[in-house]
């Protein structure tokens, strides 16, 4: 069966991305738009309405308009890449190693994780379903991400002629949009204290955790979330958790690094057990974006999980 897809919002990085993994696939029958067409609200509702599937590439509040646009009785299912929908009622959070790939397959309305989230999430989340991490710790998380995250603006401002930006911090207000996403996915009575920024690579991500581990209460040894994520993730093909004791602890993001759908997950601790630091690493465009707005349409239409991802 063949299955047509929308991608509103396609001239960005991560639509271009989605477009590009879609290419050459028989399952899928891309419907487009010119570049007068997009700007035209009728044609975009036609696109929308018309599509099996709407792969939403775009800010906030043109994502809530194109939700708006699709009538209930087109049967359009939508992939949101935006964060407009990622805590919304009736919509399904498209992290299938979290909630389920049947709870994905059976959704009409799914909202992509944050790239930040992703990886923050991939750590805490089974930790504190499983009682090895409190709920109600005030955790910090420490990240960088490649320019690419940013959008155009932000590419040009690091590719520009004479840019000389080595370390962008930002979300200094501590009011980052992440935040409210974190917090309710891992099930935290507080929300975490959040420190990204943004480095000269294109794309990659490195999202840490530290843990005061003899100051918290109820919290496991780090050998025990080592070996609670090892098996939580123990069947999935994009998440690996490594054994930190028998590889080099130096996690490096290249700036030509090539496109990744994997998720590398990482319990570093000293030799008392007292500190722990927990790290992820994956592609900011890859698991963070474009990769798992594919692996969620994959599950959706029935195809092959892992087609068009690299693994």
């Amino acid at each position: 069966m063949v299955h047509t897809v929308f991608i509103d919002g396609a001239a960005g990085t991560t639509g271009l991305e989605i477009a590009d993994r879609l290419a050459g696939r028989e399952e899928f029958e891309m419907v487009r738009l010119n570049d007068a067409e997009r700007k035209d609200e009728d044609c975009r509702r036609s696109a929308l309405n018309y599509a099996d599937f709407a792969i939403l590439c775009l800010p906030d509040d043109a994502a809530r308009e194109a939700v708006a646009m699709i009538d209930k009785e087109s049967g359009t299912r939508v992939i949101d890449a935006s964060t407009a929908h990622r805590t919304a009622p009736g919509w399904i959070y498209g992290f299938p190693e979290l909630v389920g790939p049947n709870v994905i397959a059976g959704a009409d309305r799914v909202s992509n994780p944050g790239c930040y989230p992703t990886g923050f999430l991939a750590l805490i989340a089974p930790l504190v379903r499983a009682k090895l991490l409190p709920r109600d710790w005030p955790y910090t998380v420490n990240a960088v991400s490649g320019y690419s995250g940013g959008g155009k603006g932000l590419i040009e401002r690091f590719e520009g002629e004479g840019s000389n930006i080595a370390f962008r911090s930002y979300g200094l207000g501590l009011d980052h949009k992440h935040l409210d996403e974190m917090q309710r996915k891992a099930g935290l009575e507080y929300p975490p204290v959040f420190a990204p920024a943004v480095v000269p690579g294109f794309r990659g991500m490195v999202v840490e955790i530290p843990l005061a581990i003899r100051a918290m209460r109820n919290a496991a040894a780090a050998a025990d979330m080592r070996d609670e994520l090892a098996r939580y993730y123990e069947n999935s093909p994009l998440v690996t958790v490594h054994d930190a004791r028998s590889e080099v602890s130096e996690l490096l993001l290249l700036k030509d690094a090539a496109p990744s759908d994997r998720l590398d997950l990482y319990v570093f601790t000293d030799k008392d057990g007292d500190t722990a630091r927990l790290i992820a690493v994956l592609d900011n465009l890859g698991k963070g974006a474009s990769g798992a707005a594919v692996q969620s349409l994959n599950l959706m239409a029935g195809c092959d999980p892992q087609a068009g991802l690299h693994i």
